[in-house]
Parts: C-alpha cells; structure tokens; sequence
C-alpha cells in the first residue's frame, strides 16, 4: 500500500515521502480499514516538524502521521463478527502512540479506535470528527447541559471553534465567538449571537456587556496568551475550558484573580479523554448531526502527494474549517 511517512523531523517538503509498505494483518480486535480522507490537524504538522519538548527524533523509524480519517472496514481480526467488514467509520487515534496513521490508503487498527458513520455523514465529514470533533464536544459539554448557559468560544472560525459554536447554539446556549475580523460574517451566519475581534482593545468591555454578570463557560485555544484578561469576564464557580496554547506554552498566571472567582480550569487533551467521556462527546456529535445543527467546514482538500501543503495549511492563520487528505 502507498504511505506518506517520514523518518527525521523538518520541513513537510523535506521529510514527507510516498512509500510502499506492506498492510498489516489485523490481530486480535483489529480492523483493517480502506481510507478514504486523511485529516489534518495542527497537531501533526507541529509533531512532524520535532515541536514538542524534549522529543529529538521520530519514536518510530517510519512515522505515518494523522489521527484522524474515515474509511471502510475491509477485513477484521480475530474476536470480530465479519458483518463488520463494510461498514462506514471514521477514526480517532490512529497515530497516538503507534507508528502508523491514515495518511496512507489503508490503516490497521484496534476497534475501538473507530465510531460506526451514521448513513447521512459523507466520508469528508467523518474525517473532521475525530480531532476537532471531539474537542469541540468535550469543550461545550464537558459540565454536561449547556443550555440557557453564556459561552464564550475562542477562536470562532478555527477546525476546532466553527464546530464549537454549532454544537452550543444546538445545545440552546447564547454563543459569544472571537477571532479576526475578517472572519466576523462567517461565524455569525455559523450560528454565534454575537462576534468580537480577538485583537479589540474594547473585547473585555464588549463581553461585559453582553453578559454582565460573566459567562457561564469559555472554550479556549490561547490559554497563555488570554489569561490576563479572561478572568474578567467569567462568572464566579465558571469554566475555562483549555485546549490549546501554541502562542504562549509557559504563561505566567495570575492565580489569585482566578481564586477569588473560584474559576474551575479544565485543560483537557482528546487523545487521552476517558472512554465514557469521549462517547459521551461521540453522541453530541452524531445527535447535532443528525438534526442537521452541525455542518463540518472544509477550508482545503489536498491530493494524497500533497501531504506537505496540506500540513503546512493546517498552521496557517485564517483556515477556515479543517484540511483533508483525499486517499
């Protein structure tokens, strides 16, 4: 089967290379799914360029990156019924702490690495469920009911924040959204009430206004750089729900503004949510679905060949929605 992998970390043009490899038999509850889309997430990119702390080199000799894809069960292992081969799923995990991920035309993995499509889910929206699907399920209702409740969504217009603000405003939350002006239109019609720009030196006042005794949660992906200003406008015994901080990984906090309000921090990484809690997330997300109230944004689809451009997009600021993998 042809792969796109890598040996050494660097630029996407450097070290992303088609290859030949075998299919791996499936072992014990193990599938061998036939992908369709390969998504791509900030995250890969980010691992493929030797980002994280303290990591030097690839785990594996031959790293397929992506987590996220949706395909088709071809072959089961053993303990699996055959009426599973067929079956329409996407993937969660595929490459979490094993070598090989779905950007490549077949993936061998463990069952419960894949969620079942509902008959109405395409191929291409399957492949955005798993990243940025499960963190904007977690993000909004990770204290459970959202509705009647003030959220504040950070970064509105993102893979992760367009999702977000469906899944509250299906949820029967008022939805506040941030992000670049220039995205204002396209969350706003994406369902948010109201949208301010991240940069506005006005943005805590404009928020106060809107909720003046503070939003009851906020789903983050700057924590660092946003802490010196959040606190003013949660509520007292509210949540800041954190995903991501890629412009600021070691902020400085001002504990005692966040004491005194009792805020309740929840930084939480999809990779390794419970398994109760990410089917809980997989329910929103197929629930919202089904009722037509959540509609994936594509921002780009690349060519299989074109991994790299496809990774170098996943960082790109004004994406607008996630970028696949056509397999």
């Amino acid at each position: 089967m042809k792969v796109i992998g890598y040996e050494r970390f660097g630029r996407a043009s450097e070290v992303l290379q088609v290859r030949e490899i075998e299919i791996q038999k499936p072992k014990q509850r193990e599938v061998v799914v036939k992908l369709k889309y390969s998504g791509v997430n900030p995250s890969d990119a980010k691992a493929r360029a030797g980002n994280r702390p303290g990591v030097s080199s690839p785990e594996y000799s031959l790293v397929v990156p992506h987590s996220d894809g949706s395909g088709v069960i071809e072959e089961v292992g053993l303990e699996l019924d055959k009426s599973l081969i067929g079956k329409r799923v996407w993937v969660m995990n595929g490459q979490w702490k094993r070598p090989f991920g779905t950007a490549a035309d077949y993936i061998t993995i463990g069952i419960d690495n894949l969620v079942e499509m509902p008959d109405e889910m395409t191929f291409q929206e399957g492949a955005t469920m798993g990243i940025p699907g499960l963190t904007a399920a977690h993000g909004v209702f990770g204290t459970g009911n959202v509705k009647g409740e003030t959220l504040l969504i950070s970064g509105g217009a993102g893979s992760v924040g367009h999702l977000a603000v469906q899944l509250a405003k299906w949820g029967g939350a008022q939805v506040i959204a941030t992000g670049s002006n220039r995205n204002a239109a396209a969350v706003i019609n994406n369902g948010a009430d109201y949208f301010f720009d991240y940069s506005s030196p006005e943005l805590v006042s404009q928020i106060n206004e809107i909720a003046p005794n503070g939003v009851d949660r906020v789903i983050e992906v700057e924590f660092g750089s946003n802490l010196n200003w959040l606190h003013q406008v949660l509520k007292p015994n509210g949540t800041l729900a954190v995903y991501g901080s890629a412009k600021e990984m070691n902020p400085i906090m001002p504990f005692g503004l966040y004491l005194y309000k009792a805020v309740k921090i929840d930084i939480f990484l999809i990779y390794i949510l419970p398994s109760k809690e990410r089917e809980i997330a997989v329910n929103y997300l197929h629930s919202a679905h089904k009722q037509k109230a959540l509609k994936p944004k594509i921002d780009s689809i690349f060519r299989f060949e074109d991994c790299d451009r496809a990774q170098d997009r996943t960082l790109k600021e004004g994406r607008k929605g996630a970028v696949l993998l056509e397999i």
